[in-house]
């Protein structure tokens, strides 16, 4: 059939399509309708259902990928937990403190702890396992907050249990201050915390264990205070220094102490001094320079004369607190308090600071330690530890300051003026008032205030 001369129409063609040419000049255009499966076009399709295919596979392959890496990780976990010893249930210990993690929520008020640390949970029974049920014969020592407990897990790692009372209002805030503090801190010079215990009325915070103590029962002890040379004397003085620099101004947050003494300062198998017990410490800003509380905690003979009288604390507080324990640690003898106004007798910066007055500073050197020690550095030490204990805040260095003094015997450093504490005059602004409300806080909290003899 053909259609000429612009003709138009619809034309039925039931047979193959042949012979079918392209003209540069004349002819016509021919559409031709066809089924949509005859067509044998299709790309974009054909690339539609290439990309669908891919996009599957690859979905399929990182699923896969996935499940193996899982699988692998619990093949792994399941295979230590076979070789290592079993706790109580059966369950291996070395996964409770390391797999078992605290998370950020505060578990009284869902305060957060904070953002990044995260700390491992132990169970009550593993704990009560490791420390005999909290026996007497594992009893290392008491205080405002409770007990600390020696414990053994069954894989032989040594740990200090240090158990909440459960009688003790203070020691919850106590509890929830050091859990909060201690774990964002990490220092050669400070304990180091390993995992806590939180079970219904049991709130535990288990820490590395001290092998040799806490400073005070060498320090204290005629049998064992002649173990202490020099040397380790020392250098526990250095360390303490050090970490006290780290809290006050290296780590991310400036943090007070307010309760340095010799029985905070833990002692490992090789004589390291380590800070313990942040129960008391205090958060300050980056530019917060003091702070004051009606409340005043601590140990009288370690308070800084503005904390122990009016409520203000700085970090000053803490280089006060340091240099008590200097003239301690050089003399082996404790400051047990105040002066005694009745009775005329000194404390120990008083007869540290007199004998230094008269050029007989080495008199306060512990006899124990007999002719063993160097001269100069004895004295450069007494120096520091009287420049720390300064009645005034701005007298006392910077705990900065204090560790490069202790590190360079050409040091130039003042001289130290007339100490707090001291006898025959009263710390500054107090009246007599002040006077007799230390007098019944002193009543109320039982404490003796003994006198000391100078040598």
């Amino acid at each position: 059939m053909e259609i000429t001369n612009g003709g138009r129409g619809c034309v039925m063609w039931f047979g193959e399509l042949m012979d079918m040419r392209v003209y540069a000049d004349g002819g016509q255009d021919l559409y031709v309708r066809l089924a949509r499966s005859e067509i044998g076009g299709g790309g974009m399709e054909k690339l539609a259902i290439i990309i669908v295919v891919a996009i599957v596979g690859l979905v399929i392959l990182l699923a896969g990928l996935g499940f193996y890496i899982v699988w692998k990780r619990n093949l792994r976990i399941s295979r230590n937990a076979r070789t290592q010893p079993k706790g109580p249930y059966g369950r291996s210990q070395v996964l409770l403190l390391n797999e078992v993690v605290f998370t950020s929520k505060d578990f009284y008020s869902g305060e957060r702890i904070s953002d990044e640390p995260e700390l491992a949970l132990i169970d009550f029974s593993t704990v009560a396992v490791a420390s005999n049920n909290f026996s007497d014969e594992n009893l290392l020592g008491e205080g405002g907050f409770g007990y600390v407990y020696k414990g053994t897990l069954t894989e032989g790692q040594e740990i200090a249990v240090k158990r909440l009372s459960k009688n003790s209002g203070q020691g919850t805030e106590e509890f929830k201050n050091e859990l909060k503090l201690i774990a964002r801190l990490q220092h050669i010079n400070l304990v180091r915390l390993l995992a806590c215990c939180i079970d219904k009325d049991e709130q535990m915070l288990i820490y590395e264990y001290m092998e040799n103590k806490s400073l005070d029962a060498f320090l204290f002890s005629r049998e064992k205070r002649s173990t202490l040379d020099w040397q380790k004397r020392y250098n526990i003085i250095c360390g303490i220094a050090r970490g006290l620099v780290y809290l006050h101004q290296d780590s991310r947050f400036r943090i007070i102490h307010r309760d340095l003494k010799a029985s905070n300062i833990l002692l490992d198998g090789e004589f390291t001094p380590k800070i313990s017990d942040f129960g008391m410490a205090r958060i300050f800003g980056k530019d917060q320079n003091e702070s004051h509380t009606r409340r005043v905690v601590g140990t009288y003979g370690y308070m800084s004369p503005e904390y122990a009288m009016d409520g203000f604390f700085s970090t000053k507080s803490d280089v006060f607190s340091f240099g008590v324990l200097v003239l301690e640690i050089i003399s082996g003898k404790k400051n047990k308090g105040f002066f005694n106004y009745s009775d005329n007798k000194p404390n120990l910066l008083d007869c540290a600071w007199k004998q230094w007055k008269e050029g007989k500073g080495l008199e306060t050197v512990d006899s124990s330690l007999g002719n063993s020690y160097c001269p100069s550095e004895v004295l450069r030490c007494i120096q520091v530890g009287l420049l720390c204990v300064q009645e005034h805040v701005v007298d006392r260095p910077t705990m900065s300051s204090v560790v490069f003094m202790l590190s360079s015997p050409d040091a130039t450093m003042p001289q130290p003026k007339t100490p707090g504490f001291c006898l025959g005059r009263n710390p500054a602004g107090q009246t007599d008032s002040s006077s007799s409300k230390l007098e019944e806080s002193r009543t109320i909290d039982q404490v003796t205030i003994a006198a000391l003899d100078c040598r």
